[in-house]
């Protein structure tokens, strides 16, 4: 894609996401269609390609909100790994060398930064749905049979 067009995407969407809602982002996304259809058509193809994950985004709880947009996850604690792979392979033992290399993560766990407002983890993972960040009511079997 055009460096211009990603320049403009991400001022458009990624910098914006923390405060609005799925209705807001729709706006969002038609109105970046009217400006830029003509000017980078591919940009606007990726979009319409790539927007239904970019969606899900709404379906977790807002305080996560700034996690998710974090990246590299898995990445972080790995590199310290790695730079130290090349070093730990001067050592005699296999052994020693390992533990060197499984201590690391240990080590870079303290430095993790804590997640905020924890508790909705676990209603996330009980599959409690969630609708621009704020949590969905269940309805019960009871209220179905009434509709």
């Amino acid at each position: 894609m055009d460096p211009a067009a990603c320049h403009v995407v991400h001022g458009r969407f990624a910098q914006r996401v923390g405060e609005q809602s799925v209705a807001d982002a729709e706006h969002e996304r038609q109105d970046f269609h009217r400006q830029y259809r003509l000017r980078f058509p591919k940009a606007c193809e990726r979009l319409d390609r790539d927007w239904a994950r970019m969606r899900t985004y709404y379906q977790f709880p807002q305080e996560h909100w700034r996690h998710l947009r974090t990246t590299n996850v898995v990445e972080s604690p790995v590199a310290a790994v790695r730079l130290r792979t090349a070093a730990a392979k001067r050592f005699k033992k296999v052994e020693r060398a390992t533990a060197i290399i499984w201590r690391l993560p240990q080590v870079a766990e303290k430095r993790f930064r804590k997640l905020n407002a924890p508790e909705p983890c676990r209603d996330v993972y009980r599959g409690v749905r969630y609708a621009d960040g704020l949590e969905v009511p269940a309805v019960s079997s009871t209220q179905k049979a009434a509709a």
